[in-house]
């Protein structure tokens, strides 16, 4: 395939890309979601690392920490490469990693639900369950199902 040829099919997808989304409120709505189900995984993952933005062990139940085989640290570690994961996965194929980003969020829901304290923040992630499950509803609309293909 030629480099004009590759020039002309990506000049064409983003000007349909750039149209579409100009015309069509939920496809709106679905790439702003795609970007923050995919954003804030990440960070907040990469931050599992370096506790920039807060200490995540203190949201850390202790059923869990007991139930861990790893440090509080470690533990939040392997929660932060989760995160990092799911965000990916939405980037790469919001159909299937919205889901995961859901089941997670809900896994949180349950551990700030049993640790006291946190129960804003536990009703803040089932509004961001809420959100990742509108994402994968309109997923199933804007985005085929299968998984992605690389090299066409």
């Amino acid at each position: 395939m030629s480099t004009a040829t590759v020039q002309t099919r990506t000049r064409y997808a983003h000007s349909a890309l750039s149209d579409r989304l100009a015309a069509d409120p939920a496809y709106q709505a679905f790439w702003l979601l795609r970007i923050a189900f995919t954003v804030a995984p990440i960070v907040f993952g990469l931050d599992k690392f370096a506790n920039v933005l807060v200490n995540w062990e203190k949201y850390l139940a202790p059923w869990i920490r007991d139930l861990s085989p790893l440090s509080a640290s470690g533990t939040m570690h392997v929660v932060g490469v989760i995160e990092i994961v799911a965000g990916v996965a939405v980037a790469l194929k919001p159909r299937y990693g919205a889901y995961l980003v859901a089941a997670w969020l809900g896994g949180i829901v349950v551990n700030l639900l049993t640790l006291s304290g946190y129960y804003d923040v536990a009703l803040r992630d089932f509004g961001l369950m809420l959100g990742a499950l509108t994402l994968a509803r309109l997923a199933s609309v804007y985005d085929p199902p299968g998984l992605p293909r690389f090299g066409r």
